[in-house]
């Protein structure tokens, strides 16, 4: 499930506000937007006006797995401390909750935007994850997944394992071969 304080981020940075001008919208305080923003707990009134001051709803779903942008954090952190490897297995979980969810549970996972990994290349897998599993599931993809920013210049790998071989576009799933992603198709099975 991702935390009330992922969506406020999210939503806020959807329409470019800074944490002072949402502050503005919503009567709330900035130094209370920021700590809300840093995982304080607020109560549903405070998260539902935060959400409705970036022009965002607040919506539950029954399920218990992480969405992307929850994904997309732990995923960062990894890639900070520099294990590729968690990184990756946190991806394929993501993979996994998707397909395990139907309709519009799998849509609501994948609906907010994750912040940015620090890595290009992550950050075009998280958006071409998403828009495959979607996609299977006859879903509209959320428009953070087009973003120019999450589609890479040059095709490159995630760079998990320097000896692993690098797949030629026909073996890369469509969506991660149109934002540039070299990744196996093997690599989402679930292990």
């Amino acid at each position: 499930m991702v935390a009330a304080s992922t969506l406020v981020r999210a939503a806020r940075k959807s329409l470019g506000l800074t944490q002072s001008a949402l502050a503005d919208r919503t009567d709330v305080d900035q130094a209370s937007v920021s700590r809300f923003e840093r995982g304080r707990d607020a109560e549903f009134s405070t998260v539902a006006r935060l959400l409705g001051g970036a022009g965002h709803r607040l919506y539950s779903a029954p399920t218990r797995r992480d969405d992307a942008a929850t994904i997309g954090g732990e995923i960062r952190g990894y890639l900070r401390v520099g294990d590729k490897h968690s990184a990756l297995r946190a991806f394929i979980q993501l993979s996994d909750n998707l397909v395990a969810e139907h309709g519009l549970v799998r849509g609501v996972l994948g609906l907010a935007e994750p912040e940015s990994t620090g890595d290009l290349a992550w950050d075009a897998a998280l958006a071409a994850l998403v828009d495959l599993r979607l996609s299977e599931d006859g879903l509209p993809t959320p428009s953070w997944v087009d973003d120019p920013k999450r589609i890479l210049r040059e095709p490159r790998t995630l760079d998990i394992d320097p000896a692993d071989p690098i797949p030629g576009l026909s073996d890369v799933p469509a969506p991660f071969a149109k934002r540039g992603v070299l990744l196996w198709g093997d690599t989402l099975a679930s292990v």
